[in-house]
């Protein structure tokens, strides 16, 4: 029994030995890594690994297929998959869907994917949502399913939600300037965007501070107009923002010569772009038109032009062509389309009959 025993104490020690060293190596190896990364760490800077979406392509493979040297290739946009069409070689795979995200149920091609794009004539440039008034209105509720405590509580909803999105000053006028310009500015849609840009620009550059907001956003339509070459008076603009005294106009004028001068817009206003309106505001016969800018090409390059108001050089030729053909018109038509009194029309026609003479 004492040599059973004897030989029992030899392999513990033996086992515990054993066990003692393997500890030592996994704790020699563990210290070896940790230095090993530390040193990768100082050496290499950390970098952001790609997303998905930008390891996928959206085109096409180009060049020779990398098996059978073959230059065909065969798109699969259900798999997103481009494969070799004499082998079969797969080159590439998880391309990204240039389709639209949701299926479409009309008989037309739509390939839109996010919505309208963003507007400058918007405060926020229609990137927030909103609740809409005509969702909450009798009709809408019972359409909905809802009942008159629930149409309550939406409507105290989107009281909530318009104040939330107009909290600041800033946007504040924003939303009330660019409702201006949607409302009274009578533009295309591509010279909203110009007006409201120009609106953008001057709350940066601080010309709104002290200044009435209703002025500043006419004073932008009208040089956007201005810009484009599309005629509009400066009275016709006051009209339209409601500017109709003296004062007011006054004002608009400064304005407009202060946002010009900051925001570089120098354009200056031809008669020539006024013919089309006026000759539409009479109602003359087309051939009229015509004999208008045959008498501008023969006085447009005299000096006897210069400080005349653009619209009353135009008021002026509309009227002489007018007396030589069928359908003349009479100096109060003239004068009523072209913002311009008789007296200064009757100066006008001294000069232009002088220079045609």
């Amino acid at each position: 029994m004492n040599v059973q025993e004897k030989d029992l104490n030899k392999k513990d020690s033996t086992i515990q030995l054993r066990v003692e060293k393997m500890e030592r190596a996994t704790a020699r190896q563990a210290s070896d890594s940790e230095r090993t990364s530390r040193k990768r760490s100082r050496s290499k800077p950390i970098r952001p690994a790609r997303r998905p979406s930008r390891e996928r392509g959206t085109e096409s493979v180009a060049g020779p297929c990398k098996v059978c040297g073959a230059n065909s290739w065969d798109t699969d946009e259900i798999r997103g998959e481009t494969s070799c069409s004499e082998c079969g070689y797969v080159a590439a795979e998880n391309m990204i869907d240039p389709g639209a995200e949701w299926i479409n149920h009309s008989d037309g091609d739509d390939r839109s994917r996010v919505g309208a794009p963003t507007t400058l004539t918007l405060s926020d440039k229609g990137l927030s949502t909103e609740i809409r008034r005509s969702d909450l209105t009798a009709g809408a509720a019972r359409r909905h399913g809802m009942s008159g405590k629930g149409l309550r509580e939406w409507r105290r909803r989107q009281r909530i939600d318009q104040r939330s999105k107009t909290r600041d000053s800033r946007s504040r006028n924003l939303s009330k300037a660019m409702q201006f310009i949607r409302d009274r500015g009578d533009l295309p849609s591509q010279i909203e965007q110009e007006a409201a840009s120009l609106y953008r620009h001057s709350v940066e550059r601080g010309l709104v501070t002290g200044r009435s907001i209703r002025g500043v956003s006419a004073a932008c339509v009208y040089i956007a107009a201005r810009e484009a070459k599309i005629p509009r008076r400066i009275e016709d603009i006051a009209a339209a923002f409601d500017m109709i005294k003296p004062v007011e106009e006054k004002e608009l004028k400064r304005t407009i010569r202060l946002v010009a001068r900051m925001l570089g817009t120098h354009h200056i206003t031809s008669p020539d772009e006024y013919f089309e309106k006026f000759h539409s505001d009479l109602g003359l016969p087309p051939y009229v038109l015509g004999e208008v800018r045959d008498l501008w090409d023969m006085v447009k390059d005299d000096l006897s032009w210069q400080g005349k108001k653009p619209s009353g050089i135009a008021g002026v030729i509309i009227y002489k062509a007018s007396q030589s053909s069928s359908s003349p018109r009479t100096q109060s038509e003239v004068c009523g389309v072209s913002g311009i009194s008789e007296v200064t029309l009757r100066g006008l026609l001294k000069i232009l009959n002088q220079l045609t003479a």
